[in-house]
C-alpha cells in the first residue's frame, strides 16, 4: 500500500509526461537527474531499453509550452548494462536556458526536470536534517534524550581501567539507522562537516541553536552539527592515554526500537564502551583483525586540528582544547602503527578497515594547517610535511578505485582528503605529485566507467552510494585544485546517479527532491515504527546481486516495485527489509553535505560572475 501511494503521488506530480515506473508494455525509459541541472554545467540523461534497439535523436521540450527547445544526437549505443539490452547517453549541455523541461526520444518521455542556478539551493542544509535526527544524548527531532548512560568500559585493563567502569560518553550520532556509534565514522563525518563550512561558508543557513532546536545562534547550522561531533570525540578521548573506538555492538540489531528504549547489554541502559588497545578484539567466535591504533586515532587528530583552525576566530578556549587534543590524538596514533577495526559479538559484519597511512597523512596535513602546529615539539614529531608526504607515497591511490570489490569499509575513508590538504603546503612539486595521484585514481575508475552509459566505475559493494559520493568529491577536489576539467562529465555522472540517473530511476536521498521518486520505506526504526520522515538521509545504495543473495536476515516485506530493473549484476530495493541497499548512513550523508555544498557554491559563483 505504501509503495502504491508513493507511485501514485509521483505520477500525479509528473503529469502529463511518463514516469519512471513501467506502464503496461513499456520497455524503454529515460533517466534524468531529478534534482535538476545547472545552466553552465554538464547535462546528461540516459536512455535505456530492455530490447535490442537504437535511437538516433532526442529532443528537449519546454514542459509548459511543449515547444522543442533543443535537438540532439543520441550518439553511441553502449549496449547491455544490468537489466537493459540497449543504452545511450543523451547530452544536452549546450542548453543553458533556465526552465522546466522533459526529454523525448521517439515515443518515450522523461520525467520533468529543471535547469536553473537554484537547483541545489538549500540541498546541503536539507541533508543536515538527517544528521540532527541521528543525534544521541539529546535528540532535537524527538525533543527527548537517549543513551544518557553511556557507557561501561571493556578492554580497558591496559590503561588501568577495570571492565564495567563508567565513563561519560553520551552524545555524538547514531551510526546509521542502528544505534551503534563508531569513532572512525563519526570523526570522518565531523571532518567533512567542518570542511564544508571552511570551503563553502556562505552556503549554510542559521536556523537552529546548538542543541538542534529552532532558533538562530549566530553560527551556521553545519558548524553547530560539526561541534556536536567534536564534543563527542572529546569524550571519546578524555585523557592522553585513553581513547575509545565504539559504543555498543551488533547486539543492537536484536530489535527495532526508538533510541531511548535501548537496554540489551546486561547493565540497564548502559552500553559497552570499547577501549582502543591496538590488539584484536571480540568478533563473536572470531576476532577482528586490529593491528594498531593509527587509523582511528589519526581521524580524531584530523577532526580536532581542522576544528581548532575554524574555532580560532570563534572561540579561543575551544580552539586551545582542540589544538591540544589533535596532538595527543596523533601521539595515540603513533602508539602502535596499524588499523583499528570495529568489534562484533553475534554476526560476522564489521567495519573491516585495512588502511591507515591515509589517515596519518590527513592528520599531519591538518595539524600543519592549524594552530596546533605551534605547540609541537619538533624533535618528537619531525617535519610534518615531509612525514605526511611519505605516508602519501605509501598509498597514492585509495585501493578500492579500479577494483571490482572490497570488504565492508575496507578502504576508509573512501577518498583521501589528505592529498588535498597536503597540496596546500605551498610547495608546487608536492601539489603536482598529489594531484597526479588523484588523477591516477580517477583514471582507474574511468577505465571501467567509460564502457557503460551510466559511467559506472564504482564497485557495487555495501555502501556503494558512499563510494559514489566520495569519488565525486575527489573529482571535485582534483578539478578545483588543477583547473583540469577532463573528468567533469564523470564527476557529474556520479552526482546524477544519486538523484535518478540509475537503472531504477530513483533518488537515493530520502525526500530530495521533494517532488521526486525517493526512498520512502528505508531500513529505519524512525520510519518503520513511527512513520517519521528521515529527510536528507543517503541510503546505502545498490549492491551486486551476489552480495544481496548471500546476506543474513534479508527478506523483502512488500512486492518489489523495481523488480523489472533488478539484474544478476546489481539490485536496489526501497524496502525496510533490505538493510544492504536501503539503510541510510550518517557518515555517507555527511560526505553528501560537502558534495551538495560544492554544487550550490558553484551556482552562486556563476551567478556572481554574471553581475
Amino acid at each position: 500500500m505504501v509503495r502504491a501511494m508513493k507511485k501514485l503521488l509521483y505520477s500525479l506530480l509528473l503529469l502529463p509526461v511518463l514516469f519512471s515506473f513501467k506502464p503496461s508494455g513499456q520497455n524503454s525509459w529515460i533517466r534524468i537527474n531529478q534534482l535538476g541541472y545547472l545552466p553552465s554545467g554538464v547535462k546528461t540523461a540516459i536512455w535505456v531499453s530492455k530490447e535490442i534497439t537504437s535511437i538516433k535523436r532526442f529532443e528537449v521540450i519546454d514542459a509548459t509550452t511543449n515547444k522543442i527547445i533543443f535537438k540532439g544526437k543520441a550518439g553511441t549505443n553502449f549496449g547491455e548494462y544490468g537489466p537493459f539490452k540497449s543504452s545511450f547517453r543523451l547530452s544536452f549541455s549546450k542548453l543553458k536556458l533556465a526552465g522546466e523541461y522533459y526529454i523525448q526520444a521517439g515515443k518515450i518521455k522523461s520525467p520533468r526536470f529543471k535547469i536553473g542556478s537554484d537547483v541545489y539551493k538549500g540541498s546541503a542544509d536539507f541533508a543536515l536534517r538527517y544528521m540532527r535526527q541521528q543525534r544521541s544524548g539529546f535528540n532535537p527531532y524527538l525533543k527527548d534524550s537517549c543513551h544518557t548512560n553511556d557507557g561501561f568500559v571493556i578492554y580497558g585493563s591496559k590503561a588501568g581501567l577495570k571492565d564495567s567502569t563508567f565513563i561519560d560518553a553520551s552524545g555524538g550520532w547514531h551510526d546509521a539507522s542502528d544505534y551503534l556509534q563508531y569513532s572512525s565514522t563519526s570523526a570522518n563525518a565531523t571532518y567533512h562537516l567542518l570542511a564544508a563550512y571552511r570551503d563553502f561558508p556562505k552556503i549554510f543557513s542559521d536556523e537552529k541553536q546548538a542543541n538542534g532546536l529552532d532558533g538562530k545562534n549566530g553560527l551556521a547550522d553545519v558548524l553547530d552539527e560539526a561541534k556536536w561531533g567534536l564534543d563527542w570525540l572529546l569524550k571519546m578521548h578524555p585523557k592522553e592515554n585513553w581513547m575509545f573506538n565504539q559504543i555498543a555492538d551488533d547486539r543492537d540489531h536484536i530489535s527495532m526500537r526508538i533510541p531511548k528504549e535501548d537496554n540489551q547489554y546486561g547493565k540497564g541502559f548502559e552500553r559497552p564502551l570499547y577501549f582502543i588497545t591496538g590488539e584484536p578484539q571480540q568478533r563473536g567466535k572470531f576476532m577482528n583483525n586490529t593491528t594498531g591504533t593509527s587509523s582511528t586515532a589519526a581521524k580524531f587528530a584530523s577532526a580536532f586540528a581542522l576544528g581548532s583552525k575554524i574555532y580560532s576566530s570563534i572561540d579561543k578556549t575551544f580552539e586551545e582544547t582542540l589544538s591540544i587534543k589533535s596532538l595527543t590524538a596523533y601521539k595515540y596514533a603513533l602508539k602502535k602503527k596499524g588499523v583499528t577495526q570495529t568489534a562484533s559479538v553475534k554476526s560476522p559484519y564489521i567495519y573491516a578497515e585495512d588502511n591507515w597511512v591515509d589517515d596519518m597523512e590527513l592528520a599531519l596535513a591538518s595539524i600543519e594547517n592549524s594552530p596546533a602546529k605551534h605547540k609541537l615539539i619538533s624533535d618528537i614529531y619531525g617535519n610534518l610535511i615531509d612525514t605526511a608526504l611519505n605516508y602519501a607515497r605509501s598509498e597514492p591511490v585509495t585501493p578500492w578505485m579500479g577494483a571490482d570489490t572490497a570488504k565492508h569499509y575496507q578502504w576508509y575513508p573512501f577518498h583521501n582528503f589528505g592529498h588535498y590538504e597536503l597540496a596546500k603546503s605551498g610547495r608546487s612539486e608536492i601539489k603536482n605529485e598529489l594531484m597526479a595521484s588523484y588523477k591516477t585514481g580517477i583514471e582507474k575508475v574511468w577505465a571501467k566507467a567509460k564502457n557503460n552509459a551510466f559511467y559506472r566505475g564504482i564497485p557495487y559493494i555495501w555502501c556503494s552510494n558512499n563510494l559514489t559520493t566520495s569519488f565525486a568529491i575527489q573529482c571535485y577536489l582534483y578539478r578545483s585544485s588543477t583547473n583540469d576539467r577532463s573528468y567533469e562529465e564523470l564527476e557529474q555522472a556520479n552526482i546524477d546517479w544519486l538523484f535518478g540517473c540509475n537503472p531504477w530511476g530513483t533518488s537515493m536521498v530520502y525526500g530530495l527532491p521533494a517532488n521526486g521518486d525517493t526512498p520512502i520505506d528505508p531500513h529505519s526504526a524512525f520510519t518503520h515504527l513511527k512513520n517519521y520522515p528521515i529527510d536528507g538521509g543517503l541510503v546505502d545504495g545498490p549492491v551486486y546481486g551476489s552480495i544481496f543473495n548471500n546476506l543474513i536476515g534479508i527478506k523483502l516485506n512488500d512486492a518489489d516495485e523495481y523488480a523489472q530493473f533488478q539484474s544478476p549484476l546489481v539490485v536496489y530495493h526501497d524496502d525496510y527489509g533490505d538493510y544492504s541497499t536501503n539503510e541510510p548512513t550518517m557518515d555517507g550523508t555527511a560526505s553528501l553535505i560537502y558534495l551538495l555544498a560544492s554544487k550550490e557554491n558553484a551556482s552562486r559563483e556563476e551567478d556572481a560572475a554574471k553581475k
